[in-house]
């Protein structure tokens, strides 16, 4: 049966093998059929890893549920800075690509990489192995996300005072050296935001303000959807009781003291920030593409070695399971997990897990009966971030 990319969940299983695995494997397709094919099916092939002793595998199996756990929270962590960092949101599915296939593809067709993991070595060794490189992977995405980010906020924070309300935005750019009166001993220019209901009023009344308000010397500089910024020079001995008369009737005076040279080393920062966001986009994104596919295979190597552990303990030795990779359609999970439950009832009948967990007891065992089926199960989601 073929992946379909929009497979965003599987159930990953596995049963003893009857007399053969492949019979296990059409009992399962049987049994899913009849109910008008309540899952797509898929064989999960796992090779034969190191079993070694029984005790080992106990505390494997706990130290496999955590280390689950802590690559899917990497590769979720990539996946939503990914989110976050890539503009055009129909480019997504380029990031979370694996081998050059998609991430449904990648596990429906999963083949042990024998390469990075060799099998021939103990089991605890892949996964600190895998620990290890997950791990340094949280690291460099931290470290890069924290450099991005701060280039990032400080570039934004330049836009936002260049943008928004003339009541908080920056008056660098737009106010000029010839709207405002310089270097005069007796004369300064105050700059007034007026809503533009009271535009009229403003021009019938600036002049009347204060004593001391040069006639005809308002301008009006610039305007947004709600407010006007006007320029009025008058003497500086008047400048208090001209800004009590504002504030008496809702004119904002704005304080700004023009500054070619502040203005100039503003626009050189923010080119700065500008072409150092973009020099780090490239690498940074290039980074995030390859990261993801590793820590993706890192996560789907360790469900598949909980299938192998899990299947060994509970079935028995020697090794002989059919793992088996359900993608559940999405109104028959309920129905889906009943005929899966029926179909392997007999399994939980004197099951070599129960007699193995009467036998041993190890601290810190994650053992949860509530979730308990009759045979090894194990969810795997593939919704990444919010947008994929």
């Amino acid at each position: 049966m073929e992946a379909r990319d929009e497979f965003t969940e599987f159930w990953l299983i596995s049963a003893p093998g009857e007399e053969t695995c492949q019979q296990t494997w059409e009992a399962l397709n049987s049994a899913t059929a009849k109910h008008k094919n309540l899952s797509s099916n898929f064989k999960f092939s796992i090779p034969e890893l190191k079993v070694g002793t029984l005790d080992a595998l106990f505390g494997l199996s706990n130290d496999l549920d955590k280390l689950d756990a802590y690559t899917e929270s990497v590769v979720k962590k990539l996946g939503r800075y990914i989110g976050d960092v890539i503009p055009e949101k129909d480019k997504l599915k380029d990031y979370f690509s694996i081998n050059g296939n998609t991430m449904s593809s990648y596990v429906t067709k999963f083949q042990w990489d024998v390469a990075k993991f060799p099998t021939k070595q103990p089991l605890k060794n892949i996964s600190d192995q895998i620990t290890k490189h997950s791990t340094q992977i949280e690291m460099d995405l931290r470290n890069r996300a924290v450099s991005y980010n701060n280039l990032r906020n400080s570039l934004e924070g330049f836009q936002k005072r260049a943008s928004g309300s003339l009541l908080s935005r920056s008056l660098l750019e737009i106010v000029t050296k010839d709207d405002i009166v310089l270097n005069s001993e007796h004369l300064v220019t105050l700059l007034v935001v007026v809503h533009k209901h009271s535009e009229n009023e403003w021009y019938g009344k600036y002049e009347t303000l204060a004593t001391m308000v040069v006639p005809r010397s308002s301008r009006k500089i610039v305007e947004d959807s709600e407010n006007c910024l006007f320029s009025v020079t008058l003497f500086r001995k008047a400048v208090d009781e001209f800004k009590q008369a504002c504030y008496k009737r809702r004119f904002t005076i704005r304080d700004f003291v023009y500054d070619e040279e502040a203005l100039i080393a503003e626009k050189t920062e923010i080119g700065r920030l500008d072409m150092e966001l973009k020099n780090q986009f490239g690498p940074l994104t290039k980074w995030l593409k390859v990261n993801f596919g590793e820590a993706f295979v890192c996560w789907i190597h360790v469900k598949a070695m909980r299938v192998f552990v899990e299947s060994v303990l509970r079935f028995g030795l020697p090794v002989n399971f059919q793992a088996m990779l359900l993608a559940p359609l999405k109104k028959g999970q309920k129905k889906l997990q009943e005929v899966l439950n029926r179909h392997y009832h007999h399994l939980d009948n004197s099951s070599t897990s129960n007699q193995v967990l009467d036998i041993f007891d190890f601290p810190g065992l994650n053992v949860n009966l509530a979730d308990h089926h009759p045979y090894v199960f194990f969810k795997i989601s593939l919704n990444i971030c919010d947008i994929y």
